[in-house]
C-alpha cells in the first residue's frame, strides 16, 4: 500500500514542477521531427493551448513526473505524442484522448536517459499541430535497476488500483498499474544478465463505452505506471484494458466513484 501511495504522491506534487526550463536548440529534434513525425515545419508553441511541466533537474531519472495541461477554452486535442529527444527510443508514448478529458490535465512518469528536451506534440481537432516542452537534466533512467526483485515482479504484475477525487464539475482519476516496464537496458542485480525488454505497450481506459484515453507506449514509461488525469464523469464504471509485449492481457472494471 505504501508504494502505491508514494507513486501517486509523486504526481500530485505537481506545483514544484513549474520551473523555467524551456526547450533548447536540438539537432536531434531537427532529425526526429521529419524522420519520426513526418513534420516538415516546426509546430507552433503556445502555452495557452498546450503546456508541459517537468523538473529542471530530476530527483530520480527513472521516475520523472510530467504534467500536460491546457488552459480553459483551449482547442481540444485528439492525439498527442510524448517525445524524449535523447532517449534510446525517443517516442515515449502516443496518446489518443476522448472529449471528457478536455481541457487536458494529464500526468505520467517517464525515464530520462540523458540531458534532453522533453516535448509533447499534440493534434488539434482542426488538424493543426501544437508543441510544448521542457529541458530536463537527468541521466541513466533507462538503465536504472528495477525497484523490485524478479519474484516480486511475477507475483504482482498486472495488479491495478483506481481512485477518484472531485474537483468542481470534474473528477481527478488516478490509475496505478503494477508492471516492471523493463526497458531492455537493465541488468538483473543477482545474475548481472541483461533483462529483456518487457513493458505495457497498449492501454485503454473508458467510462462506460466512452473513451477517456488510450496509449501506445515504448520503453520510456516508468516502472509501475501511474496516470493522473482530470475528466468529466458520466457516472458509468471505469474499465481498463492493458496489454504488454509478452502477450499478457489484463482487464479490470472499477466503480466510477473509486
Amino acid at each position: 500500500m505504501k508504494a502505491w501511495l508514494t507513486a501517486a504522491a509523486l504526481l500530485m506534487t505537481s506545483p514544484v514542477l513549474a520551473q523555467e526550463n524551456p526547450l533548447q536548440p536540438s539537432e536531434t529534434w531537427n532529425d526526429l521531427r521529419e524522420s519520426v513525425l513526418g513534420l516538415t515545419e516546426e509546430p507552433p508553441i503556445d502555452a495557452g493551448i498546450l503546456d508541459v511541466d517537468a523538473p529542471m533537474r530530476a530527483n530520480d531519472a527513472a521516475i520523472v513526473p510530467i504534467r500536460l495541461t491546457q488552459a480553459a477554452g483551449a482547442p481540444a486535442l485528439t492525439d498527442l505524442t510524448l517525445m524524449i529527444d535523447e532517449n534510446p527510443a525517443p517516442v515515449a508514448a502516443e496518446y489518443s484522448f476522448g472529449e471528457a478529458l478536455m481541457p487536458l490535465d494529464f500526468e505520467v512518469r517517464v525515464r530520462v536517459d540523458a540531458y534532453t528536451d522533453l516535448r509533447a506534440i499534440g493534434s488539434r481537432v482542426d488538424g493543426g499541430k501544437i508543441m510544448a516542452g521542457r529541458f530536463v537534466k537527468a541521466s541513466g533512467g533507462c538503465s536504472a535497476p528495477a525497484g523490485k526483485d524478479m519474484a516480486a515482479v511475477k507475483e504482482t504484475m498486472g495488479e491495478m488500483r483506481w481512485k477518484t477525487a472531485q474537483d468542481g464539475d470534474r473528477s481527478i482519476g488516478t490509475l496505478m498499474i503494477r508492471h516492471p516496464m523493463f526497458s531492455g537496458l537493465q541488468r538483473d542485480q543477482v545474475t548481472l544478465m541483461n533483462i529483456p525488454a518487457h513493458f505495457i505497450d497498449r492501454l485503454e481506459v473508458r467510462q462506460g463505452d466512452e473513451l477517456l484515453f488510450s496509449m501506445q507506449a515504448g520503453i520510456s514509461v516508468s516502472e509501475d505506471p501511474v496516470f493522473r488525469f482530470a475528466y468529466r464523469p458520466n457516472g458509468k464504471p471505469i474499465s481498463v484494458h492493458a496489454e504488454d509485449t509478452e502477450g499478457n492481457i489484463w482487464d479490470r472494471t472499477f466503480d466510477a466513484a473509486g
